[in-house]
């Protein structure tokens, strides 16, 4: 079966195999996150500076104390540090130095001048520096991912849309039941009423009215006959109606969704492209500025671990802590504040401009409502009570899967007409 015969099923596994990657990829920074935070409690104890500030630090020494420092915050540089580290990779191999490029340089200045200094260059080591760098950093990128996750959780809730199986109407007019993905264009199935369509096609026998407003908005039943285009993912209100396969696979109109949404995911805000512009800028800021420290120090007549010393705290300093945590939380509010809403972002630079707008026109009412039909008053005459009214049109419309009818029986059911529907025998 060639990718033209694939049925939008095909997307549900397509999505499950980003949506693993997604999971793995939270999973994986926090795990780091949790660890390196763990390991960040002794290494500040142990740490000079710390102690000092704290005055403990007749209390806290003991013999082989900077080596175990130097154990701890060893782990962390390898085991937390190391997304920053292949970032750094990554970035310089495709010559786009950013925001990983520059924490790499200053957790591995850090680190190399802070062993360095563990092991007899006269200084001072900068190892609780290093690994709360690293801690906030993989805080800002732990929940940037959960931000992606939500975006993905909205794709899983629109691929869940379509079933698995489809009755699938043969030469002979048997019905068999088949999986979605084995129907190719052309083909006919049987809806049955309450049941989702499985695919884009069109109506070729029967008549129904179709729930559309999982993938439209419109909260209006749409009336399908003869002829009139179908599209997967929607409900059958009421009769049976034949349908002729017309789209599988990525040419489906739900298939066409879940592509935009996943590129929009993609795609990267103003915000983070001037966050990556500015840590490219400060990267180079960093290298150039740092080596002119060690060599200022050195003209000055300094020993060379004077000058190391100011070139690596120029190098740590220049790391944008708050850069590296703002823009992930950004993206993480924004995005999670639009899902809750029934927002799905094609664009995030799109989504970004849309503070500037001041002036919303919708083109019809059905975006607008609750999506569910309810009575909004009785008209009676001839000396009959409204309730009786409203208790008749219950009975009529209980067993009906119309909104229109469900609007009327769950009128009939609010508490305030003590339950006309309940006693209508």
């Amino acid at each position: 079966m060639d990718n033209k015969h694939k049925s939008a099923h095909s997307t549900q596994n397509e999505h499950k195999g980003h949506s693993s990657h997604h999971e793995h990829m939270v999973a994986e920074y926090k795990r780091r996150f949790k660890i390196s935070l763990f390991l960040t409690i002794p290494v500040l104890i142990l740490s000079p500076m710390i102690q000092s500030f704290l005055g403990i630090e007749d209390k806290l020494t003991f013999p082989g104390d900077m080596f175990i420092l130097f154990l701890l915050a060893s782990v962390v540089y390898f085991y937390g540090g190391w997304p920053f580290l292949r970032g750094l990779f990554t970035e310089v191999g495709s010559r786009l130095p950013g925001m990983m490029t520059l924490i790499a340089v200053a957790i591995t200045a850090a680190y190399v001048y802070s062993g360095a200094v563990t092991f007899g260059l006269p200084g001072k080591v900068f190892f609780w520096e290093l690994v709360t760098l690293i801690d906030i950093m993989l805080l800002g990128h732990w929940i940037e991912m959960r931000s992606v996750m939500g975006a993905s959780r909205a794709l899983e809730e629109l691929v869940r849309l379509l079933p698995s199986e489809a009755h699938l109407l043969q030469e002979d007019g048997s019905i068999v039941e088949v999986s979605v993905d084995s129907l190719v264009k052309g083909n006919r199935f049987i809806v049955k009423p309450g049941e989702k369509i499985p695919t884009d096609g069109s109506v070729v026998n029967g008549g129904t009215t179709v729930n559309e407003s999982m993938l439209t908005g419109e909260s209006v039943p749409v009336r399908k006959g003869p002829g009139d285009a179908v599209v997967g993912g929607a409900i059958n209100n009421e009769g049976s109606i034949t349908v002729m396969v017309e789209k599988v696979g990525e040419e489906t109109f739900l298939s066409q969704v879940v592509k935009m949404v996943r590129e929009a995911q993609e795609t990267r805000s103003r915000s983070q492209d001037l966050a990556n512009r500015a840590a490219l800028w400060l990267t180079v800021i960093a290298l150039s500025v740092g080596s002119l420290t060690l060599v200022v120090w050195l003209v000055l007549g300094q020993d060379l671990a004077y000058a190391m010393e100011r070139m690596v705290t120029v190098m740590v300093i220049t790391c944008p802590h708050a850069l590296g945590l703002a823009v992930p939380l950004v993206v993480a509010v924004s995005t999670s504040l639009a899902a809750t809403r029934g927002l799905l972002l094609r664009d995030r630079a799109a989504f970004e401009r849309s503070r500037l707008i001041d002036t919303v026109v919708f083109d019809k009412t059905g975006t607008l409502t609750k999506g569910q039909f309810g009575v909004q008053g009785i008209i009676a005459s001839d000396g009959i009570m409204e309730e009786e009214i409203l208790r008749l049109a219950a009975a009529v419309e209980s067993l009906s899967e119309h909104p229109i009818a469900q609007g009327i029986v769950a009128e009939a059911n609010n508490p305030r007409h003590c339950n006309l529907f309940d006693r209508r025998l």
